[in-house]
């Protein structure tokens, strides 16, 4: 069955238009305070996760003499954007694409902070109907974001669609814990914890509620494999970091 996530928010059954209406109404809520939010639940580890994210991607400013072009889908408050950035400095052409406007402006902002000024294009869009031609796109990243897609396998084939034959798609997400008594822990972390944290620092407990559900809801690992297969990537893999608390995906359109 394609995209069985479509009719899940968190544990809560709806119509795909309520969960997309729904995750946007999550993110305009946490926007201003979403980085703060996550170095408390991940103590600050998810700056390394993001680290080893980069250096997997290896990023470079020019492909064969031109300039490589990255899109970081969900790319939201800028922080993979502006990582690869830092890397291949101004010679790459990144476009940051989130379908939460509200996301886009707080990047957006932290760009100008850094004397970004035109160093990014930004884009609202969603990732299942991306605003890219066929075979524009060297490198396709997302980051924590997967998850939140209504429909993950048209997102896939989206992602497959806008890369160039040799393109290589990345995703960093939540994912699924091992050994079975490490994922207990994290369990009762997570349930009894982050919900709490979203409460007293930025006043929003039911957000934080829908994102430690999505967690558990989001396809294990080999499972995700399969379904970047499916749309049409090649030498498709998985590393876990933190044993498995977060994954980063590959594939390679051919």
């Amino acid at each position: 069955m394609q995209n069985p996530e479509k009719s899940w928010f968190g544990e809560k059954n709806v119509t795909p238009e309520e969960k997309t209406r729904g995750v946007i109404g999550v993110f305009d809520s946490v926007a201003n305070r979403y980085d703060l939010m996550n170095d408390f639940m991940s103590i600050g580890i998810h700056r390394l996760w993001k680290d080893r994210f980069i250096k997997m991607i290896r990023p470079r400013a020019t492909i064969a003499g031109r300039p490589t072009n990255y899109i970081d889908v969900a790319g939201g408050t800028g922080d993979i954007a502006f990582k690869i950035r830092n890397k291949t400095g101004a010679g790459a052409n990144i476009t940051l694409c989130d379908l939460n406007y509200s996301m886009l402006s707080v990047g957006r902002d932290r760009a100008i902070d850094k004397g970004w000024i035109n160093d990014f294009n930004w884009v609202t869009g969603n990732a299942e109907s991306l605003p890219l031609p066929e075979s524009s796109t060297d490198i396709y990243t997302i980051a924590f974001g997967l998850r939140n897609v209504t429909h993950i396998d048209n997102a896939l084939k989206e992602a497959y669609r806008v890369l160039k034959p040799g393109g290589k798609f990345f995703c960093l997400e939540f994912s699924h814990v091992r050994p079975f008594i490490l994922a207990k822990a994290y369990d009762l972390y997570s349930y009894n914890v982050i919900p709490k944290l979203g409460e007293k620092i930025v006043n929003d407990r039911e957000s934080y509620q829908y994102l430690v559900e999505s967690i558990r809801k989001f396809p294990k690992q080999k499972e995700l494999v399969q379904r970047i297969e499916n749309a049409g990537f090649k030498r498709a893999k998985y590393t876990n970091m933190s044993m498995g608390i977060v994954a980063i995906h590959q594939g390679i359109k051919i």
